[in-house]
């Protein structure tokens, strides 16, 4: 009965997370009542997929990695960190000497990979362009393939609109 009670307090913060900067979720105008369903499906679903991100990526992040402690620990007893995670938290560094993140941090992180489609200036606007895609550092590559979502890969060929020759 007390883990069920502790389990409120995960749903007390996904709420506050709807409302931070995390996910920015702000007062609704709706009036209709399918739009006000739709707009909290689409923040639940947000919600979601944050969660899923963050149990992703919780070896790169402060987040302590050794849930199954949480099923054998005395419930009424306040949680404690485990040694990993107070390590991360005192070093902000991982194992392999790279920087830990918070979740925005890593998302912030990530951003810097981008895709550009770019043509040289002067020639007008039927010149060739090619694509530029920055590659991930080791720890962005890391990320993206605990999410199994695979990094695009640069075009190194040149054409037009892309198009390889």
């Amino acid at each position: 009965m007390v883990r069920s009670y502790k389990l409120l307090s995960n749903v007390e913060r996904a709420f506050r997370c709807l409302e931070s900067v995390d996910l920015m979720v702000r007062p609704i105008r709706h009036r209709l009542e399918n739009r006000v369903r739709a707009h909290i499906f689409l923040c639940m679903l947000a919600y979601y997929v944050q969660w899923h991100m963050i149990e992703a990526w919780r070896p790169l992040l402060f987040a302590d990695e050794n849930q199954d402690s949480k099923l054998s620990r005395d419930p009424v007893a306040p949680a404690k960190r485990s040694a990993a995670a107070l390590k991360k938290v005192r070093t902000k560094q991982l194992d392999d000497d790279s920087i830990v993140h918070s979740f925005r941090t890593l998302l912030n992180d990530l951003a810097r990979i981008v895709s550009n489609i770019c043509r040289c200036p002067g020639l007008g606007a039927e010149a060739p362009t090619f694509t530029k895609t920055t590659m991930p550092n080791v720890q962005q590559q890391r990320a993206l393939n605990n999410t199994l979502t695979p990094c695009p890969s640069p075009r190194r060929e040149r054409g037009v609109s892309g198009d390889s020759l």
